[in-house]
């Protein structure tokens, strides 16, 4: 990770909106972008105003970093994401994370479109994200310590909040389907699985599969936030 870069883009958004602590942060994965516009936006900047982070090289990923405001708390909401099959390192990747923790944010929410395992749910399941396999074989605390993300071996063994995902339930609408809960896959992509590969997956515990999601995961809860996931 280019740390010089990551510091020059908590300098670009603290200087666009000064003395901002945003008190949530929300990463808005494949098929979630037209949710930015129902989470009360307040002021945009574009991704590739921001060092380190930039527009992403996937479509249907936006590319706007909105300043939002949900029951009178103001946060900060990416509205699309990198990746790391996108061939530019971790450092487009963690630049979210990296920003909500050095702004002083407690939370985040990620959020993607993943493949399901389970034949019986519906596609358009809404799952809450219980636990994950990390199956991307990279992770991106690995390397040199930065002691910006806490300690050099993290305990990951209650990583998704349990009192975050009761509030997710609470939240589902009732005129609608229950959220279920499960276990996320991640793979690095940018290929979809094979059927031996999802055969594989089921085998293991997994619920669904994506390509994003556990490494702003894994670099949240080292950095101290509280970690959600949808």
């Amino acid at each position: 990770m280019d740390a010089e870069r990551l510091r020059a883009a908590r300098e670009a958004v603290a200087t666009r909106w000064p003395g901002f602590r945003p008190r949530f942060g929300v990463v808005l994965g494949s098929g979630w972008g037209a949710v930015a516009e129902a989470l009360g936006p307040v002021d945009e900047m574009a991704a590739g105003e921001i060092p380190g982070w930039g527009r992403a090289g996937v479509e249907g990923h936006a590319g706007w970093l909105w300043r939002a405001r949900i029951a009178g708390a103001e946060g900060l909401v990416f509205q699309g994401r990198r990746h790391w099959y996108e061939g530019e390192g971790w450092t487009p990747v963690a630049a979210p994370v990296y920003l909500l923790k050095a702004l002083g944010a407690p939370l985040v929410l990620l959020t993607n479109a993943a493949g399901g395992l389970r034949p019986e749910w519906a596609p358009g399941t809404l799952m809450i994200v219980r636990d994950h396999i990390n199956a991307m074989g990279a992770n991106p605390l690995a390397g040199p310590h930065d002691p910006f993300w806490g300690d050099r071996f993290p305990d990951v063994s209650t990583l998704y909040d349990a009192a975050l995902r009761e509030g997710l339930r609470r939240a589902a609408p009732d005129d609608g389907p229950a959220p279920v809960e499960g276990v996320y896959l991640a793979v690095s992509g940018p290929t979809y699985e094979t059927p031996a590969e999802v055969a594989a997956y089921r085998a293991w515990g997994a619920d669904a599969v994506g390509m994003s999601t556990v490494p702003e995961a894994l670099l949240a809860g080292a950095a101290g936030l509280r970690v959600a996931a949808l």
